[in-house]
């Protein structure tokens, strides 16, 4: 009758091992990632921002006016509350960009203006005033051009012209790309 004594070792070898696996402590948890809070931490804030940057001709360029913005020094990336960018014109009025939210690239090559976003033009002296209203623009302000893959309604007066996708470079002469599904409206005088 080998096989009882065969079962009793096993059975006091199973005893050995469990009673040294519960007398073993714990295992060191691995060290965690940083908590999404703090990779998200604010350093500073600004309520009423107001700032233009001016061309080298000493007359403004742009301008950014955002009810509050956020920093992030994790990757020094900002936050927009309620922006409007302000495309100034050598000769005419100035485009204004507003949009509920921002968010500005490290190094200001890229703004995203989120949400509903409404681009305006007044009327002036050689154009009829415009506007656009679209979604989540891409703005790149050095080169003061803006797109987006978004529908865009264009009005002008009675007229308007509904589209997927746009190009828009703002500085003079500005000119509008329309990208797909194009539909016009026109209203003649």
């Amino acid at each position: 009758m080998r096989h009882p004594r065969a079962i009793a070792v096993v059975l006091v070898l199973l005893a050995g091992v469990s009673w040294w696996l519960v007398n073993q402590p714990p295992p060191q948890e691995p060290p965690s990632a940083p908590a999404q809070s703090s990779l998200r931490e604010v350093d500073y804030i600004v309520r009423g921002l107001d700032s233009t940057i001016m061309a080298p001709t000493g007359l403004p360029a742009r301008a950014l006016q955002a009810r509050e913005l956020r920093h992030f020094p994790a990757d020094d990336t900002t936050e927009l509350d309620r922006p409007v960018l302000t495309v100034h014109q050598k000769e005419g009025p100035p485009w204004l960009i507003e949009s509920d939210t921002g968010w500005v690239s490290s190094d200001g090559t890229l703004v995203l203006l989120n949400g509903e976003v409404h681009i305006t033009r007044a009327a002036g002296a050689d154009n009829r005033p415009v506007r656009l209203d679209t979604r989540n623009l891409r703005v790149q302000p050095y080169q003061d051009y803006a797109e987006t893959d978004e529908r865009v309604r264009v009005r002008s007066g009675k007229d308007r012209v509904d589209a997927t996708g746009m190009q828009a470079w703002l500085r003079s002469p500005a000119r509008i790309k329309l990208l797909a599904d194009v539909k016009g409206h026109h209203v003649p005088p």
